[in-house]
Parts: C-alpha cells; sequence; structure tokens
C-alpha cells in the first residue's frame, strides 16, 4: 500500500538532530515572493543561516517582478530573525523561461508547463547552493496551497542528487504555515499577488475573475 510522504515530519526529523547537535547550517531557500518567504523565514532561520535566492524568471511583465523583489527586500529588512537572513538577487532572464516552456503554452495550471517552470527555477538555485556552498538547499514554493509539495520535492531531491547537495525536504504549509504568512502578510503590508507569476498564470486567473462575476447575482 502506498502511503502518502510527510514532508514535515521528514523536516521535523532533521531539524530535532541539528538541535541536539548544536548545529546551525546555512540554508539556501529559494524565494518565489514576499508573502510566502514571511513564515518560511520566520520558521526556518531558528535552525538556520539563511540565503534567500530570488530567482523568478517566470514573473511578468517586468513591473510585476520589480514589485515583488522590492517587498521581499523591505520584508527581509524589517523582519527581525533568530539567525541571519541575507537576500541574493538572481538574474531576470525571462527568455530562459519562454524557452523551458516552449510548446506548453496551453497546458492546464498545475500541468507539465509549471513543472518545467519549477524544474528551471530550482535548477538555478542548486547551482547557486553548490556556489555559496550552502549545506541545505529548499524553495518557500511549498508552502502554497495551490502548489504540489510532493512534486517540488521531488524535483529538488532529482537536482540535488545529480549536484551532489542536501535537500531540505519541507511542506510549509502544513502546522498552519500558509495561515500564519497570511498574518504576517497583514502585519507587514506585504503586497499579495493574484496571479502566480507568468503571464499564461495571469491570463487563468483573470478568466476565473470575469466568470466568477458573471456568475455572481446582481445587489
Amino acid at each position: 500500500m502506498n502511503t502518502k510522504r510527510n514532508y514535515q515530519k521528514d523536516l521535523e526529523f532533521i531539524l530535532q538532530k541539528l538541535q541536539k547537535e548544536g548545529a546551525v547550517p546555512t540554508l539556501l531557500l529559494h524565494a518565489c515572493c514576499a508573502p510566502c518567504s514571511s513564515y518560511s523565514i520566520e520558521y526556518l532561520s531558528q535552525f538556520f543561516k539563511i540565503t534567500l535566492y530570488y530567482y523568478n524568471p517566470n514573473i511578468s511583465p517586468a513591473e510585476e517582478y520589480t514589485h515583488r523583489i522590492q517587498e521581499l527586500k523591505r520584508f527581509v529588512k524589517e523582519f527581525k530573525t533568530v539567525h541571519p537572513v541575507e537576500l541574493v538577487e538572481g538574474d531576470y532572464d525571462p527568455e530562459n523561461f519562454f524557452k523551458a516552456v516552449k510548446g506548453l503554452e496551453k497546458e492546464p495550471e498545475g500541468g507539465e508547463r509549471c513543472k518545467k517552470c519549477f524544474q528551471l527555477r530550482l535548477q538555478k538555485a542548486a547551482e547557486k547552493a553548490l556556489e555559496l556552498k550552502s549545506d541545505y538547499l529548499t524553495t518557500t514554493l511549498t508552502i502554497s496551497p495551490q502548489k504540489n509539495a510532493t512534486l517540488l520535492n521531488q524535483i529538488l531531491e532529482e537536482i540535488c542528487q545529480n549536484l551532489g547537495l542536501k535537500r531540505l525536504p519541507t511542506d510549509l504549509k502544513k502546522k498552519g504555515g500558509y495561515k500564519r504568512s497570511i498574518e504576517l502578510s497583514k502585519e507587514y503590508h506585504l503586497y499579495r499577488q493574484n496571479y502566480c507569476g507568468c503571464i499564461f498564470s495571469k491570463i487563468n486567473s483573470h478568466s476565473l475573475e470575469r466568470d466568477s462575476a458573471k456568475e455572481s447575482p446582481e445587489v
């Protein structure tokens, strides 16, 4: 019988081991946006020295990309952590995203296009972790209820095995993580976007909003 893997329990096992050893390793944490990073930083900075790596060439338009990175910079500057958090911004190269998802433009949200996007961003994060000699690698993406944490962990595991890195298993939405990210977003007045980031998700989001408006009764 197949049992769904509990990545939160896997994470807690590692954290307990680190605490017993008195170790504070380094973590390369791929960041997708400020709201998702908020709780991720609050939680993980208790146990790691974090390099927050912002690499998201999927985000369109460029103004949206700039807005999101500025919000992340502000949050990192204002939020107090147990151990240090340093923000590193990767290149904004949307042509790499469009190349990676070529032919998958009409795929539904959460499908093969999203998988290719995850692979692109997490591969780049892994290369940065290797460059910085980080002890562990993970992503804030698992905090979203809209993202497949199992898929994200599997992609990370494959990438880490290929590069000789340690993957930190996470499902950050668990144990109230997503709820806490909403609370922190309100407390720090963080911009909460209404679409994942790419032009395709933006079109899908706007289509859903229009459909919802049509179905809503007039008042």
